[in-house]
C-alpha cells in the first residue's frame, strides 16, 4: 500500500477553540491511483493534501506513506521523505523569486545531489513538457499566473516521484494549457505508474480520474471507483 490513514484528525486553533479540519478520515490508496478530491472550500481538501506531504503534522491518528509512519519523524527526515518520494504543486506556487524557471526546476534535482548537467538536461525536458520552452530564464516576477503554474508542475514532477499532491492544479492555466498538463500527469501516472491525488473542481480532472473521493465537514463522504461507465455517469451529473 502507498498510502494509509488511520483515524486522521487535524483541527487549529482559533482564538481560544479551535476549528476541526480533517475528522476522522481512514484512506487507503494503492501505487499507481489517479485520485480526484471534491468538496465545497473549506471541505478538508486543502488540509488533507498538507497532512499527505507531511507539511502538517495531525493533531491524531496516523499516515503512512510506504508503510512508514510519518508521526514522530524529524522536519529533517519529513523533507527527506518529499524529496525522495512527493512532488507537490502548491497552490500558491511557492516558487524562489530569485531563481530563475529553469533554476527553481533544477533546485529539487540539485537537492538530492544529481550532477549540474544531467539536473539541467532533465529540467529544460520538464519545462518544454509543460510548454515553457521560451520562458526558462525568467524569474516568477516575469511570468504570468498561468506560467508560473507551469513552473511548479515541472519542479513537482522533474525528479519522476512516487506520489504528486497537487492543489487545484488547472485554476490558473487557459483551457488548452490545462487539457495538456492533465494529459501529461495522465501519461506519466499510466507509463510510470506515477500516484496523484489532485484537489479540484475541474470537470475535465475528474473526467480522467479513476477514483473520486468526495469530503465534508472534513470527512468522507463519498469515495467511488471509477469504471469507463460510472466515469460517464459522473461526468453527465456534473455538467447537469
Amino acid at each position: 500500500m502507498l498510502v494509509e490513514l488511520k483515524n486522521v484528525n487535524k483541527s487549529f486553533r482559533l482564538g481560544d477553540g479551535s476549528v476541526s479540519a480533517v475528522n476522522g478520515i481512514d484512506l487507503k490508496i494503492k501505487k499507481g491511483e489517479f485520485i480526484v478530491l471534491k468538496g465545497a472550500s473549506g471541505s478538508g481538501k486543502s488540509t488533507l493534501l498538507n497532512l499527505l506531504s507531511a507539511v502538517e503534522s495531525t493533531s491524531s491518528g496516523e499516515i503512512y506513506i510506504y508503510g512508514q509512519p510519518l508521526m514522530g519523524l524529524s522536519e529533517r527526515e519529513r523533507s527527506k521523505l518529499r524529496l525522495n518520494n512527493i512532488g507537490i504543486v502548491f497552490q500558491s506556487f511557492n516558487l524562489i523569486p530569485v531563481l530563475t524557471a529553469l533554476e527553481n526546476v533544477v533546485y529539487p534535482l540539485t537537492l538530492k545531489g544529481e550532477a549540474a548537467a544531467s539536473a539541467k538536461q532533465k529540467a529544460e525536458k520538464a519545462l518544454i513538457e509543460v510548454g515553457l520552452e521560451k520562458q526558462m530564464h525568467q524569474r516568477p516576477a516575469h511570468l504570468s499566473g498561468g506560467q508560473m503554474q507551469r513552473v511548479a508542475i515541472a519542479r513537482a514532477i522533474v525528479t519522476r516521484p512516487s506520489l504528486v499532491l497537487a492543489d487545484e492544479p488547472t485554476a490558473n492555466l487557459d483551457s488548452s494549457t490545462a487539457t495538456n498538463i492533465m494529459e501529461l500527469m495522465q501519461s506519466l501516472n499510466q507509463e510510470h505508474h506515477i500516484t496523484f491525488i489532485i484537489a479540484t473542481h475541474d470537470d475535465y480532472v475528474m473526467g480522467i480520474a479513476n477514483r473520486i473521493i468526495t469530503l465534508k465537514d472534513g470527512c468522507i463522504h463519498e469515495d467511488v471507483q471509477l469504471t469507463d461507465q460510472t466515469r460517464n455517469q459522473s461526468a453527465k451529473m456534473e455538467s447537469s
